[in-house]
Formats: structure tokens, sequence, C-alpha cells
């Protein structure tokens, strides 16, 4: 298994526990904050892993990036008022598409967290009753959901929070796989590609590289924008589903305020996976003499992933209990980037090629790295590993 330059430790638990890897590091306060991988980074060949990643202290309380305790009168990370201001999607609306997230196991209260999300930030009411969330097995059977890992619920609870902040009108269907096999999410994908009103799908998950000959058939959909988060490993090479020809693969960026004219400033996030793979092809655009890649490279595009820079969350800490942290990871970017597309309603063809066609349409990141390589790793202008051509300014460039 691939050892993460960001990620110091490996902590290995059982599927239903909180499981994760710590990063330490001092904060302005003088408290330590580490960085929780939300699963368990160890799986074997043909499985996955969440991306996501929180913020805590050296007692697994979580705490905001300068080491303060987070409660429901401090939350802290950014708002949906913030994504919205920072990728210029204030005032879009997506005329009631459906963004699509797949993710392994069971989140019982998955209506109910979200229900305590948007009601913080002034979001309208996204509920099964009104038609705007549907939760669903990988069969497609709302009934007979599978068994609950709390870890697996952090990452869900990420993304319907991430969705919900870049797109606030859209439609969300969450698609459940009883495990996180390779074969389990891929099966969740196709079926929420058969769903009537999806236009984009949000993969917050990876594993080893493979071959779209052996798992392509489940992300091959034409017309929908399918979405891959590259990891948060830094530079390890290529990531599957990432490293699929027929998905945009999503980096990941530090996102801060500024007081430039967009207000807003972004550099490569260290932990960005990043990498290049010769067992599919590149998407349509990307250019070999660019990339130094002679088959598919990583990423595509980008969004803020790093923890000090992330998502107010409100997520599970047990079975039954939630509260409010702080979440990062490449598990941030790809949502945000599939609601853009929902935003756009263009996802004709695949829609990975559209960045490469509309790259005015796109922040370039020009600095930052994720480790020492000599193509992957540092942000440049133009393309570059950790986040592809840049990241969102408004629809055009999807």
């Amino acid at each position: 298994m691939r050892k993460s330059p960001v990620i110091a430790a490996l902590a290995l638990a059982s599927a239903s526990a909180l499981t994760g890897a710590l990063t330490p590091s001092a904060s302005a306060a003088g408290s330590v904050v580490q960085q929780a991988h939300s699963c368990t980074q160890k799986v074997a060949k043909g499985y996955a892993t969440c991306f996501a990643v929180k913020l805590e202290n050296t007692k697994g309380a979580a705490v905001n990036a300068a080491g303060r305790s987070i409660t429901p009168r401090a939350i802290s990370g950014k708002t949906p008022t913030d994504i919205r201001s920072a990728y210029k999607l204030a005032g879009l609306n997506s005329g009631g598409r459906t963004v699509a997230i797949v993710d392994a196991y069971g989140y019982p209260n998955a209506e109910r967290d979200l229900g305590v999300y948007r009601s913080q930030f002034g979001l309208s009411s996204c509920t099964k009753a009104n038609g705007c969330l549907t939760i669903e097995n990988q069969s497609g059977s709302t009934s007979s959901l599978p068994a609950t890992n709390v870890g697996w619920d952090q990452e869900q609870a990420l993304d319907l929070d991430a969705v919900s902040a870049a797109c606030p009108d859209c439609k969300i269907l969450l698609v459940q796989a009883s495990s996180a096999s390779n074969a389990n999410l891929g099966t969740a994908v196709n079926t929420a590609a058969k769903k009537s009103g999806v236009v984009a799908i949000s993969n917050s998950y990876g594993g080893g590289d493979s071959s779209d000959s052996t798992y392509g058939k489940y992300y091959n959909h034409p017309g929908i924008a399918v979405t891959a988060s590259t990891g948060d490993d830094g530079y390890q090479g290529a990531s599957y589903p990432a490293s699929s020809h027929y998905v945009t693969a999503v980096g990941g960026t530090s996102l801060y305020t500024a007081s430039n004219t967009r207000g807003w400033t972004e550099s490569a996030w260290s932990g960005a996976g990043s990498g290049c793979t010769t067992l599919n092809t590149a998407p349509s655009g990307q250019n070999s003499a660019v990339t130094h890649c002679s088959g598919r490279a990583m990423a595509d595009v980008s969004a803020v992933a790093d923890p000090n820079t992330g998502l107010a969350v409100y997520a599970p800490t047990s079975s039954t209990s939630s509260s409010w942290a702080q979440y990062g990871g490449t598990s941030l970017s790809s949502p945000i980037v599939a609601s853009v597309y929902a935003l756009s309603g263009n996802t004709a063809g695949y829609a990975n090629a559209l960045p490469y066609a509309h790259t005015s349409g796109l922040f370039d990141v020009t600095s930052g790295s994720n480790g020492s390589c000599s193509y992957y790793c540092s942000a440049q202008s133009g393309w570059d590993g950790p986040t592809g051509l840049g990241t969102p300014n408004g629809t055009s460039a999807f």
C-alpha cells in the first residue's frame, strides 16, 4: 500500500469504527491539530477507501486549524456562501437537476444530519418527503439499506453537505454500496446513472490503479459528468477510478480569502493526489506533450480539499450521534465539481473533455506542490498534476 507524505501513520480498525491516520501539526494557538482519515487507508486489492479527512486534536475532538474546539456556537470551516463566492456560483441554479453521490455502507441519520446542516446555513429543506433527497442501495431499492459504518458515514455527510453548499437547489441521490469493493461501488454508479434527472455522479473514493478493461463498464456514462477524487496522499501515482478515461479526475487546493479582485486565492494542496497511468487512455483534450504521460494523467480540474481550509460539516461521531467538524480531502473537491457540472447543465458526451476546451472558465492555480517529482507535483501555469487545469470560475468550463 502506498504510504502518504501527508499522513504519518496508518491505523486499522473494525468496519464499524472510526478509522484513520493522523498528521500532528503545531497550530497558531499552540495546540496539536491532526488530520484524521475517516476510513482506514489500508485496503485489499479490489477495494477502495474513502478520502474524507477531518481536523481533530490528540483526544479525537473536532478542532479548527488553530486548534480551538468546534462547538455548535463555534462552527469552523468554509460555509456555502464561501464556496459559491470562491467559485463564482452565487445566483446560479440547477433547474432541479440531480447530483448523485456514491459511497459504501449505510448512514441511518443521513436525512437528519443533512437537515441540521442546511438549517444552520439558511438553505431550503432537502428531504425524502419533498423529493429533494433520495437514498437507495446499490440495487436501487429504498429499503434494505446496507449496514452502517461510521467512517463511511462521515464521507457521506461531507458529500451531502458539499453538494448542498455548491448547489443548494440541486436534488440529491445518495446510492449506498453494500461494501467498499470496486464491484459494489461500481454497481452503485450504474444504478445512479439509470435514474431520471441525474446529470452528475460524485465518487469520493479510490484504490490502487486499475484498467478500464476491468472496471470501466461502471464509469462509462456519456451524457453524465462522473467525477472522482484523486486521493489525499500527494504524488503516489494513479488511483482508480480517478485514473479512468471516462471520469473527471478532481484534485485539490488550499483556499484562502485574499484582497484581490476575486476575493480568494488558491495553491496546490500538499495532499492532492496526482500521477500517470498507462493502463487507460487520456481524455479528449489532454496533451501528452504537456502531461508527459503516454496514457491518462490526473488531475483534470480541482477545488478546495485542504482540511485546514476545508468545509464546515455536520457529521457522525458514532452510529447515533453527530456533531460539527471541519473536513477536507479530495472527497470535498469531487462533489463540488460534480455540482458545478449540474449547475452548467452541459454534460454532453464525455464531460471530462469540456474543461480542456474551455480553460478560460477556470482559475489557474500556479503555486504549491504535493511532493518532489519531475512533472506531476508542482502547480504551474496551465495543466499540472495536483490541480489539473484549475478550479471553477463559474460554470463556463463545464
